[in-house]
C-alpha cells in the first residue's frame, strides 16, 4: 500500500510513516524513497492531511484513535485499513466525524494484489472498488470478515493438495505446474511459497498466526450469531491452532499446509534436512 502511494500517489510531499516497531518504519522509507519517519502517531498526523491507519485489532484501533482524537484533527480524513467487526467501524466513524474529521472504512489485503482506490486522495492503491458509501461503515468491515472464509479454504485446499500430490506420487511441482496454469494469483502464490519452504523458513511471518486466528474467531463468531455452519473453514482453525503449536508466534497462516502434513503422517517441515 505505501509503494503504491509513493510511485501512483502523485504526493505533494513525502509519505510520513509510523509504526511502534520504528525500525520498520525506518526500512521502509529506505526502501521506497520520498518518506519520512513520524516518532508518534499524533506527529505523523499532525503533518497529514490524509491518513491511512492499518492495526491489528478492534482494541487497538479505538485506543489509537483515542490518543489521535485529543489533537485537533478538523478536516482531515482517516482511512482505516485495519480489519475491525461491524459495529467498532460504526463506532470509529462516530468517534471521529464528531471530531469534524472524515472517515473512509477500507479494510483491504485480500489477495497477492489487493486493491482498492481512495477516491477523495485519487491515490491508486488496489486493484478495484466495491463502493458500500450509500451504507454503513460497519458494511466494509463485514466484508473483510466474510472474505476471509475464502483465503482459508483457498490456502486449506492449496495445503491439501500438495500433500495429496506428494503422498500419491503425483509431484508436488507437477500439481504446482497444474495451480498455475488454472489458478493463477493467490493459489500459485500460496503453492510456491509451501513447496519451496518458505511457510516456516520467514525470520517474520508475512500473515501472523496469531493475526489469523484473531480473525478466523471473528468469523466463526459471526458465523455461529448468524446460525451458519462453516465446516470447511472450521477444519481450517483446527490447523491454525496446529500451526501455533508447532511454531509458536512465528508461525505464519501458510503453515496450514505444515499442519495437513502432520495429519497425513509426513513432519511439519517439508525440506528440514535430518
Amino acid at each position: 500500500m505505501c509503494g503504491n502511494l509513493v510511485k501512483k500517489g502523485n504526493l505533494g510531499s513525502p509519505l510520513i510513516l509510523y509504526n511502534r516497531t520504528a525500525s520498520r518504519a525506518q526500512q521502509l522509507a529506505q526502501e521506497l524513497g520520498n518518506c519520512s519517519v513520524a516518532n508518534s502517531p499524533s506527529e505523523a498526523v499532525a503533518g497529514a492531511d490524509i491518513i491511512f491507519t492499518c492495526l491489528t485489532d478492534d482494541h487497538a484501533v479505538l485506543e489509537l484513535f483515542r490518543q489521535i482524537l485529543d489533537h485537533d484533527v478538523t478536516g482531515k480524513l482517516f482511512v482505516n485499513c485495519s480489519t475491525t467487526q461491524p459495529a467498532t467501524s460504526d463506532d470509529l466513524a462516530a468517534m471521529v466525524e464528531k471530531k469534524g474529521a472524515g472517515v473512509v472504512t477500507m479494510p483491504g489485503k485480500f489477495g497477492v494484489q489487493d486493491l482498492l482506490i481512495v477516491r477523495q486522495s485519487r491515490a491508486r492503491i488496489g486493484r478495484g472498488v466495491i463502493d458500500f458509501s450509500d451504507e454503513g461503515h460497519g458494511k466494509a468491515s463485514l466484508l473483510k470478515v466474510i472474505g476471509n472464509v475464502f483465503i482459508v479454504n483457498m490456502i486449506e485446499t492449496v495445503a491439501e493438495g500438495l500433500v495429496l500430490a506428494e503422498k500419491s506420487n503425483l509431484g508436488m511441482e507437477n500439481l504446482h505446474k497444474f495451480i498455475q496454469a488454472i489458478f493463477p494469483g493467490p493459489f500459485a502464490l500460496y503453492s510456491q511459497r509451501m513447496i519451496s519452504g518458505d511457510y516456516y523458513n520467514r525470520e517474520e511471518p508475512v500473515v501472523s498466526i496469531d493475526m489469523a486466528r484473531h480473525l478466523a474467531g471473528e468469523v466463526l463468531a459471526l458465523a455461529a450469531a448468524s446460525g451458519t455452519k462453516l465446516n470447511a473453514y472450521e477444519n481450517g482453525y483446527k490447523h491454525m491452532e496446529m500451526v501455533r503449536s508447532h511454531a509458536g508466534a512465528k508461525g505464519d497462516i501458510s503453515g496450514i499446509y505444515g499442519a495437513v502434513r502432520q495429519e497425513s503422517g509426513l513432519a511439519y517441515e517439508n525440506l528440514k534436512q535430518e
